[in-house]
């Protein structure tokens, strides 16, 4: 099976991918900022002990047995965050399937993070993955828990049920048109985060944004996703109005997403930020029906396999800034040619 991140999915030509997370803690453990070391190995000893139990195919792995650029490579995947992956305690773990779509961090801000996504719009399904994954390892794991507020966290803005769902959305039109401002702010509006591509305190790169629910405390699993597809259904609409203004004038449109394809398949050397840039406007071209020598796949695995360490990891072996982007353009030739 391929993995989610390079497949398409459900409304992809504007919703790259969904991630549902769900925070737990144990309950006769300290919170992370409060944990000494015995605490840290318990957590470990009990989660990997669950996870084998419930299958899935997870494998547990302890993060600083893992090099830099595996670490790395699943920030860029989006699978950890960039916090997390910096193994600050040296207790840190990842349980994590074949196909990447489950992984659970262990010890990051809590003790247990269950993570799932999928490729598109894939919200509702991903939220019965993920309580059904929560409750099996509740089996098997006392989780903290209180009548009153729900499940604890050391982080306030997750206490409740715990669950923080998000979309990865292109919005390369509503970009174009000088109106993605006023369309995040609007998001914001609706109690919804909108953020750069690896979450808090990053910024967008490729016209890609993370919109992510807040509220944790006084409301339902099945409402957060609800409120959360209302509006990413907003935004997609708002998007292909985007869209369809720059087809209007399409012999311009045509012809930058050409120049811009001609520049990415000839290239001898490309740094990764021009082409992540580049690539923004070359899957509009895709998706429009303009640029036809090229799928949506084929693009996916260009913008992840350009990445710097997802690049180092793909050719396996290290490689300074000015190797990336000989690289870089060489395995770009290679997938387009396939």
């Amino acid at each position: 099976m391929a993995n989610w991140y390079l497949e398409t999915g459900n409304k992809s030509n504007v919703v790259k991918s969904s991630r549902i997370r769900l925070t737990r803690n144990i309950k006769e453990i300290p919170f992370i900022n409060r944990m000494r070391k015995e605490d840290f190995i318990k957590v470990q000893e009990i989660t990997e002990n669950a996870i084998n139990s419930i299958g899935y195919g997870l494998k547990y792995m302890l993060l600083k047995n893992m090099d830099e650029a595996t670490k790395k490579s699943l920030v860029e995947k989006h699978l950890i965050t960039p916090e997390f992956a910096l193994n600050k305690n040296g207790f840190e773990a990842l349980a994590i399937n074949e196909e990447e779509n489950i992984a659970i961090m262990i010890n990051e801000e809590d003790h247990i993070r269950i993570q799932v996504f999928s490729a598109g719009e894939n919200l509702n399904e991903l939220l019965n993955l993920a309580l059904e994954i929560d409750k099996k390892l509740e089996k098997e794991i006392n989780y903290a828990y209180n009548n009153k507020f729900g499940f604890l966290s050391n982080c306030p803005t997750d206490v409740g049920t715990g669950l923080k769902a998000s979309v990865m959305v292109h919005l390369v039109g509503l970009s174009k048109t000088g109106n993605i401002r006023k369309v995040l702010d609007v998001i914001s509006s609706f109690g919804m985060n909108v953020r750069g591509i690896y979450g808090e305190g990053t910024a967008s790169q490729g016209n890609i944004y993370q919109i992510s629910t807040k509220q944790t405390l006084g409301i339902s699993e099945e409402e957060t996703i609800r409120k959360l597809s209302v509006i990413t259904e907003k935004v997609i609409e708002q998007e292909k109005l985007a869209r369809e203004m720059l087809t209007k004038n399409s012999l311009e449109l045509e012809d930058r997403v050409y120049r811009l394809y001609g520049l990415l398949s000839n290239c001898r050397k490309i740094s990764y930020v021009e082409c992540a840039k580049i690539l923004s406007e070359i899957r509009l071209g895709v998706d429009l029906g303009i640029i036809k020598e090229l799928t949506d796949a084929k693009v996916n695995k260009i913008e992840l396999y350009t990445k710097p360490w997802s690049l180092q990891k793909y050719l396996g072996r290290p490689l300074n800034e000015y190797e990336q982007e000989i690289e870089r353009a060489k395995l770009i030739k290679n997938i387009i040619e396939e």
